[in-house]
């Protein structure tokens, strides 16, 4: 009874460092399970017992709590900087022509290098969605 409580407590910490060295909340779930199988080891419980509560708690946890706290652990990235601005509308302030390598248009308040993602040339005033950012250069096109 004892050489399979010190197995149940080896498979709990070898889980809880793994879980440490991984951070993947996989491992987890496992050492409660071990805990669990340990805790009826030593109340007395048979072999296969401890085995079908061992596979029951870990797979009950893994199935149950792992999708809910990654969505916390998980940070939600927010786009900054010039991913905000992709898809954002704005309008041409000087007129776009990539021949000439020429244009300007306001976005947010802000004034950026324009080219037209299409190639054809935008007059001022044209209303025009950011399609992608090279550069300090925002390619745009007509909103219609």
């Amino acid at each position: 009874m004892y050489i399979i409580a010190l197995i149940w407590l080896a498979l709990m910490i070898f889980f809880l460092f793994t879980e440490g060295q991984t951070i993947a909340l996989v491992s987890l779930w496992f050492a409660i399970g071990a805990l669990v199988a340990l805790v009826s080891t030593l109340l007395g419980a048979p072999i296969w017992l401890q085995l079908l509560l061992f596979f029951l708690v870990s797979g009950a946890l893994l199935a149950s709590l792992r999708p809910l706290l990654k969505k916390f652990i998980r940070p939600k990235i927010v786009p900054t900087n010039v991913d905000a601005i992709i898809g954002i509308t704005g309008y041409i302030t000087t007129d776009v022509d990539n021949l000439t390598a020429q244009g300007q248009v306001k976005l947010a308040g802000m004034e950026w290098s324009a080219r037209s993602t299409s190639g054809d040339p935008l007059t001022t005033g044209t209303l025009v969605r950011v399609d992608r950012i090279e550069g300090v250069k925002a390619f745009v096109s007509k909103v219609d």
